[in-house]
């Protein structure tokens, strides 16, 4: 039995430290998909395990996407969370998708693949890096992602390789080289000064209903003509397109000027 003295130094349950361990915990989650990934990839060789390696990805991006909103309902931002997700995001979207476009394709190439993955890594950290110190800037804006954000270079990465096992089957890549040559492109995107969209301070407004419901009935045309895998690649692959559209108006506009 606690005397009173001991009772009144017991310090009551604290709400706010008990909700700080739940956004931690969707990026943990987003961890054991990343590393479920990269694992399943090296230890079950084969088109069936890069498929699922590929869907653990996705799954390491919904949490992902979590984590930061469960952090800002329940007001419990931190640096911590900060530097913990960007590590995690580099296990889940850097090292899992070279591990597995590598095994998946890269690997015939011998030395040149293992460099194309390299790149894909470290530009991906790199990437991170520069993020984390430019978000720590007064006049940081909101508004615009300087260089590609390492969880889309990811999804295109892994969504072509689903695309591909549901189109082909699961044969064999033969475009090797082809496949490098992507892989080294998103990784020089992720490094680029190319402005990409972060829809944080997207609003619902009449204009921007029709372009959702726009986007929406394409993604249900090419679900129905083709695959929804490739539906998945287009969309991907318009909002990185987008983002060198926008840098070429500008640079464009800018001569003009």
């Amino acid at each position: 039995m606690l005397n009173p003295t001991q009772q009144d130094r017991q310090s009551p349950f604290n709400l706010s430290k008990a909700l700080f361990i739940l956004p931690n915990a969707f990026t943990t989650a987003s961890v054991f998909c990343g590393m479920y990934a990269i694992l399943h990839a090296v230890s079950e060789n084969g088109p069936e395990a890069f498929y699922q390696s590929s869907i653990a990805v996705f799954f390491a991006g919904f949490f992902d996407l979590f984590d930061g909103r469960v952090a800002r309902m329940t007001k419990t931002q931190s640096n911590f969370g900060v530097q913990y997700d960007s590590l995690a995001d580099v296990i889940n979207f850097g090292a899992a998708p070279a591990v597995i476009v590598y095994k998946w394709a890269l690997w015939p190439l011998g030395t040149l693949g293992m460099l194309a993955a390299f790149i894909y890594t470290a530009c991906g950290a790199i990437r991170l890096a520069r993020h984390n110190v430019l978000a720590m800037q007064k006049n940081h804006s909101d508004t615009y992602f300087v260089g590609l954000p390492i969880p889309f270079g990811a999804a295109l990465l892994v969504a072509i390789v689903i695309a591909h096992y549901k189109l082909f089957d699961g044969l064999p890549v033969q475009r090797h080289t082809l496949v490098m040559a992507t892989v080294i492109g998103i990784a020089l995107l992720m490094v680029s000064t190319i402005p990409y969209w972060t829809f944080k301070d997207f609003r619902f407004r009449i204009r921007s209903s029709f372009v959702v419901l726009f986007l929406i009935f394409i993604a249900i045309v090419i679900s129905v003509m083709s695959q929804p895998s490739i539906t998945l690649v287009v969309f991907i692959a318009g909002y990185i397109l987008a983002g060198l559209v926008k840098m070429g108006l500008s640079l464009f506009n800018r001569r003009l000027r």
